[in-house]
């Protein structure tokens, strides 16, 4: 568990995180990654069991972190260009694995978008990104899964969705099968805003509701990870649990990056694979 800051002098918005991860009650191992380096925050969930599944998602944050825009505060960034990483990432799993791997993937980028700062939203399966404003938690992405298509088409609801027998089958994913495309979004910045990137750990075993209640009710992200995640595991803790926490408040001064905690230093990934 960790928690920073980074800040855009330029435009005056501050980015303060923090993550959270639990390989749960029932895993031997954590398969999930994160990464929390300005300007990129996005979690992995890796699949394939053993060490297949921790490769996978830990190739694919790692991939993010060699982005050159990496350490670089709000770059012309979009689709084109995370498509391309995200298509690098699924080459070097594929290389690593043999296919036997894969991972999901979500997060943002903050981003300048025609001139004023935004998330660039990304996601490939089942995890999810989610945005508290003005009070109400919005889930961003759309599930990749066979469930969400069964949702989509009225045959289940989406409670049913929720302990339906095939809720854990993905029809996207990085490193496996033949359909590794991302969805992306493009959302401006408001200072105040909050955003939840998580697997599906958290939202497997934590309903919106209470995610909402959580995120409106603890200030302090370090804390509000901790709190979804003792959440989960007390839900059951069925799988590996992943959780950042992204707040956007305006920045009263000039002062330069910091990540890790280092005034100056430049930003690294925060965590790839986090400890259990």
């Amino acid at each position: 568990m960790n928690s920073d800051e980074t800040t855009s002098p330029g435009l005056e918005l501050r980015a303060v995180f923090g993550y959270a991860s639990d390989r749960g009650l029932r895993r031997e191992q954590n398969e999930d990654s994160l990464i929390a380096a300005d300007p990129v925050f996005a979690v992995a969930d890796g699949m394939g069991g053993h060490e297949a599944g921790e490769v996978a998602s830990s190739i694919c944050v790692r991939t993010l972190g060699d982005a050159p825009f990496v350490g670089e505060h709000l770059p012309e960034v979009g689709p084109d260009e995370l498509t391309a990483l995200l298509r690098e990432a699924d080459s070097r799993i594929r290389e690593a694995t043999g296919g036997r791997a894969g991972t999901t993937l979500t997060g943002a980028v903050l981003v300048s978008g025609a001139g004023i700062p935004c998330w660039l939203v990304f996601n490939v399966g089942d995890s999810r990104t989610y945005r508290l404003t003005g009070g109400q938690l919005q889930q961003i992405t759309v599930d990749h899964s066979e469930v969400q298509e069964l949702v989509d088409m009225g045959q289940i609801t989406p409670d049913e969705a929720l302990v339906h027998p095939r809720r854990h089958v993905v029809t996207r994913a990085l490193g496996t099968g033949t359909d590794t495309e991302a969805d992306y979004w493009l959302i401006p910045v408001e200072p105040g805003d909050r955003l939840l990137v998580c697997s599906d750990g958290l939202t497997g075993e934590v309903s919106d509701g209470q995610l909402q209640q959580i995120l409106s009710t603890v200030a302090n992200p370090q804390d509000a990870c901790a709190s979804m995640v003792q959440a989960a595991l007390r839900s059951g803790g069925r799988d590996n649990v992943t959780v950042l926490v992204v707040d956007i408040e305006a920045a009263d001064d000039g002062s330069e990056p910091v990540a890790a905690g280092v005034p100056g230093a430049e930003p690294q990934p925060a965590a790839v694979h986090p400890e259990q």
